[in-house]
């Protein structure tokens, strides 16, 4: 394991408030951000699939590290400035980047993190859980599931929308940017306003961080941890689930079975929210990780 730091930390009022930390581990490298005091409880936000770590919004990790948590985010293979395989061909499974989470906090010397997982991020987190229990202090798992065979499929939509990502030209930024603007539309719910300058600027900003935006299809092939998401009632960490009413991707009762079946777990719905951490939502999703990693 090896570990390099990049550029120079910015800083807010004054206060450090992100570096940026490359981790190796054998032949990949993990591209990480860390906002905070690292003598604060350590918070690992794991994104979801054919996503970077620019939609853990950089003011969502500013205002989670405000309050006294030591935060990281990080590109996942095949995403953003991390390790990348050829479209087609991924080299790795979902085992494999759970453990790519406990790299990471073994390059920040962290023995035990508060983990934060998005949609296969949380399908992550649940593994970390049960793979490395050791190195947890909780889980959050906002819009996820362990996809048992009778909870109710993704929405019409969401299907025909992906099924066009095989007519975009992946080396045209511009029209990969619109996709993912679009992708993001047909996400959200219906509680708040579809914020489209944001949302472009945030996909822009992915695109023009990416090495190879084609890559990112390659998590659409992984396999593995089927094992691991058959055992969702062995999970000892204390546990929090948030999902929206209205996701149309992974649908409220799947978030609802996670809650009950994973020993003293708290439910938090987000009323009309879909498959987003929208910022009309932070104050409630903050609030609730903030209590959560405090009682733990």
């Amino acid at each position: 394991m090896s570990e390099s730091c990049l550029g120079q930390p910015f800083r807010r009022n004054g206060e450090l408030v992100m570096k940026e930390r490359i981790v190796r581990h054998e032949d990949v490298e993990l591209y990480t951000q860390s906002f905070g005091d690292p003598a604060d409880p350590a918070v690992l936000l794991i994104m979801g699939a054919q996503a970077s770590l620019v939609w853990w919004e950089e003011a969502f990790c500013a205002k989670l590290a405000e309050a006294e948590r030591f935060v990281i985010r990080y590109d996942n293979r095949d995403t953003g400035r991390s390790t990348g395989y050829e479209p087609g061909k991924p080299a790795y499974t979902f085992e494999n980047m759970a453990d790519d989470a406990v790299r990471i906090l073994d390059a920040y010397g962290i023995a035990r993190a508060h983990i934060v997982g998005i949609s296969m991020g949380g399908m992550l987190t649940q593994m970390i859980a049960l793979r490395h229990p050791g190195r947890v202090r909780s889980i959050t798992l906002l819009a996820t599931s362990n996809f048992a065979p009778d909870l109710p499929p993704m929405e019409e939509k969401v299907m025909a929308y992906f099924t066009q990502a095989g007519d975009i030209d992946w080396t045209d930024g511009e029209a990969v940017a619109e996709f993912g603007v679009g992708k993001w539309r047909v996400l959200a719910g219906a509680a708040h306003p579809f914020d489209e300058a944001r949302v472009r600027e945030l996909a822009e900003e992915e695109v023009k961080r990416s090495v190879d935006m084609a890559r990112i299809n390659n998590h659409g092939l992984l396999s593995g941890g089927e094992s691991y998401l058959a055992r969702t009632t062995e999970i000892a960490a204390p546990a929090l689930v948030i999902h929206g009413t209205e996701d149309p991707i992974i649908p409220l009762p799947h978030g609802e079975r996670l809650a009950a079946l994973i020993p003293r777990a708290t439910l938090v719905r987000l009323p009309g929210s879909g498959h987003e951490v929208h910022p009309h939502d932070w104050d409630v999703i903050l609030g609730a990780i903030v209590r959560h990693t405090g009682e733990a």
